[in-house]
């Protein structure tokens, strides 16, 4: 079983951009709204706060398209280290896996994480055939030919969320890290999705786990409600 580098997980926290402290704070004045029931149930409540908390976390676009792509954002910063991970281990062929659990490809042209991810990747240098959503693999023989594609080096990159890419994905041969864009409901499904990763079979004797957190937003309480845990 490989050793994480530094013993634990790595966390990487981004400031948020004035754009999302705004929208935080919108979130605040829905909430207060809310307990004082000022709203109706249908118009608004604390299952849309949180749900609206975790796109903001994880990108502004996802509140509004036509917002501007902040340079700064944990997916951007999140592009970077996987380009730099797959430039230092281009001679191993080492594996990355992304996992993300909203956003997800709708294939109707509407504005999703992971088309933007592959498409800084493309536009960066990485080969289209390196890279894979899990989406895309809609049967049991799609899977499995893409698992092995994964473990043999020829994808080397792989996006998707922990429903699909959790339990019985065996892509560990050649994986040296994983970064997690957002925050799994449960602590057990971080579990489940860093079992990818460390777990026998995997070559390499150390691996890195990466934790995108943006500050001040629905992000931090989740990992902080997870270190609790």
């Amino acid at each position: 079983v490989p050793a994480l580098v530094g013993g634990k997980p790595t966390n990487i926290q981004l400031k948020p951009s004035e754009t999302q402290k705004q929208m935080v704070a919108e979130l605040g004045e829905r909430a207060d709204k809310i307990r004082n029931k000022m709203v109706k149930p249908y118009e608004d409540n604390m299952l849309k706060i949180t749900s609206d908390g975790r796109k903001i976390g994880l990108d502004q676009r996802l509140m509004n398209s036509a917002l501007p792509d902040d340079p700064n954002s944990k997916l951007n910063a999140c592009v970077n280290n996987v380009l730099r991970i797959w430039n230092d281990t281009k001679e191993q062929k080492l594996t990355q896996l992304i996992f993300c659990d909203m956003s997800t490809p709708k294939g109707d042209g509407s504005f999703n994480v992971y088309d933007d991810i592959r498409s800084k990747l493309l536009n960066a240098g990485v080969p289209e055939q390196e890279i894979e959503f899990i989406h895309n693999a809609d049967t049991e023989n799609k899977k499995a030919e893409l698992f092995s594609k994964v473990r043999s080096g020829q994808v080397r990159v792989l996006l998707g969320s922990t429903a699909k890419m959790g339990a019985g994905t065996n892509v560990q041969t050649l994986l040296v890290a994983v970064h997690h864009l957002d925050v799994g409901w449960r602590p057990s499904d971080m579990t489940q999705r860093n079992g990818r990763i460390i777990r026998q079979g995997n070559q390499n004797k150390q691996v890195y786990v990466y934790n995108y957190v943006t500050e001040s937003t629905f992000d931090a309480y989740l990992y902080v409600r997870h270190e609790v845990a």
